[in-house]
């Protein structure tokens, strides 16, 4: 086994920096969402996909795999959500065993209402923080970093259709 290679001195700060810039502007981020419309960060990452899809409409595995979430673990936080009359299910049509996660009327106006609060807090918070250079950087790292892990990222646990 090749010995580690340790993080120089401008490294590790920038590694540092990164972790502790994420988790306060994770925990600044949902505070706010929860204090200006009541929905936690999967709530709103639920709401969101729903009203960018078409008809409102997506299977709950394609949901559960955008979110990166299992499809039991999606399955019930969609249960807290249908009782509050954001979504619904319906059975898939072409799939006994699946289901399709539908956005409510409800939900549509959560959504709507929550996302000009939650842009604000992202634009205070990081956004406006940065030169249009430090946000083409910001852009180009992301997506490399997302390109090479996409391939990468370990799937939820096998489970039936859902």
């Amino acid at each position: 086994m090749d010995a580690p290679r340790w993080l120089d001195e401008r490294e590790d700060r920038a590694w540092r920096g990164y972790r502790r810039m994420r988790r306060l502007l994770d925990l600044e981020l949902a505070r706010d969402l929860t204090q200006d419309s009541g929905l936690s960060e999967p709530d709103y990452d639920v709401l969101s996909d729903l009203s960018e899809s078409p008809e409102g409409r997506l299977r709950l595995r394609d949901l559960a795999d955008r979110m990166l979430w299992s499809r039991s673990r999606l399955s019930h936080h969609l249960t807290r959500m249908q009782q509050r009359g954001l979504v619904t299910r319906e059975e898939c049509p072409d799939d006994a065993r699946g289901s399709i996660v539908v956005l409510t009327p409800a939900g549509r106006e959560a959504i709507e209402a929550a996302a000009p609060g939650h842009l604000a807090a992202v634009r205070r918070n990081l956004i406006d923080l940065l030169t249009p250079a430090e946000i083409e950087a910001l852009g180009a790292l992301t997506h490399r970093v997302v390109d090479h892990l996409a391939g990468r990222q370990p799937r939820p646990r096998h489970e039936p259709a859902a």
